[in-house]
């Protein structure tokens, strides 16, 4: 599509304001493969967004259609009330205030930091570009850095930079693709966390892609989940995980074991565990249960209906696997005290309700 001038309509929120940003009926194919499909996405001011799911499921393409690097089959994006993308109307990236923090960095290697960081700064007075830029080193740590080479800092430190510099032009929106990959796993926890305080501390508002469940909920104050081109369910980290709404997040987004059950009233169901709770009332007589290993106990009993086959022990807790009479399996999340050993029959119980969906529900 050729770039156009565009309205500016105000963009509602669910809450009555104006998003940052709000994506409506957006499709998208690579060939005759439909890899977005009917997405809608809203997204508050100054909040910190995951898109989560697994490889393919078009959770990057959004954020590319976002930042304007793709053009959708059909579809509206407004960011910060303006009309960036419509059918007749596709502003070019660099004309949609949004700041890009690709899975790579895309660091230039022939520039310092601080050439780095000005990178998106040429329409400003020299004077202000440089303060600009001493601004932004310093919100993300890196003050004083400036004339470093990227090839002589950590890859942290490299993230940071990448950070700085898409937060220096002051966008109304920063996208991260996939943002901590490629850090070793022992500096991926506390390099989220610190960019999540810079993010905190600009005010910035924030879309992150992600394959990582617990880096989504640890996070974002919103995810939303993904799979084949399609969102399943948008909501903060707590009800995602104790409310989902669907079987493949149910699955996708923490441990979760599956059991068929019988409907026994409204708010009961039997499982090969025993009844349970639900919590919500039930209509089907045939359901898929999901239960989560930290909400199961077990206790040794000689009569119980399940053995413990294996003990996976990690020093702050420990994970049992279970095999029920009816040759099933289950898991147990427990504190680290190793009380039972492998070949003792248990007998189960569930803390609080559980989830249900009807059998054929996916």
């Amino acid at each position: 599509m050729s770039a156009v001038s565009a309205p500016t309509p105000t963009a509602p929120t669910l809450g009555g304001g104006r998003a940052a940003l709000s994506v409506r009926g957006l499709f998208h194919r690579y060939g005759t493969h439909l890899v977005v499909d009917d997405v809608d996405l809203e997204v508050s001011r100054g909040s910190l967004t995951a898109l989560l799911g697994p490889s393919g499921c078009g959770k990057t393409t959004v954020l590319r259609l976002v930042a304007g690097l793709l053009g959708p089959e059909s579809g509206t994006i407004v960011i910060d009330g303006r009309t960036v993308t419509a059918p007749g109307v596709h502003l070019p990236p660099e004309r949609r205030q949004v700041g890009m923090v690709f899975q790579d960095y895309a660091l230039f290697p022939h520039l310092d930091v601080a050439r780095n960081v000005a990178y998106g700064l040429t329409h400003l007075p020299r004077a202000a570009r440089r303060a600009r830029v001493a601004e932004v080193l310093a919100l993300v740590g890196l003050g004083g850095l400036g004339a470093r080479m990227p090839t002589a800092l950590s890859g942290g430190q490299q993230q940071r930079v990448a950070l700085a510099r898409a937060l220096a032009p002051a966008p109304d929106l920063v996208l991260l693709d996939e943002p901590f990959s490629n850090l070793d796993a022992s500096l991926r926890a506390s390099v989220r966390e610190e960019v999540r305080a810079i993010l905190r501390a600009a005010e910035q508002t924030a879309v992150f892609v992600t394959h990582d469940q617990e880096e989504a909920l640890s996070l974002a104050d919103r995810v939303v989940v993904m799979a084949e081109g399609r969102v399943h369910q948008a909501a903060d980290p707590q009800t995602l995980y104790t409310r989902p709404a669907t079987r493949f997040v149910a699955e996708f987004v923490g441990e979760a074991d599956v059991l068929p059950g019988t409907r026994a009233g409204r708010y009961l169901v039997d499982t090969p565990i025993g009844r349970l709770p639900t919590i919500a009332a039930t209509e089907a007589d045939q359901l898929t249960v999901v239960v989560r290993p930290e909400a199961v106990r077990v206790r040794a009993d000689a009569q119980g209906r399940a053995t413990i086959t294996a003990i996976s022990y990690f020093g702050h807790d420990q994970l049992l696997e279970l095999t029920l009479d009816d040759a099933r399996y289950v898991r147990v999340r427990r504190g680290p005290h190793l009380d039972l050993d492998r070949g003792t029959r248990v007998s189960l119980s569930v803390d609080g309700p559980v989830v249900t969906f009807p059998r054929s529900s996916s």
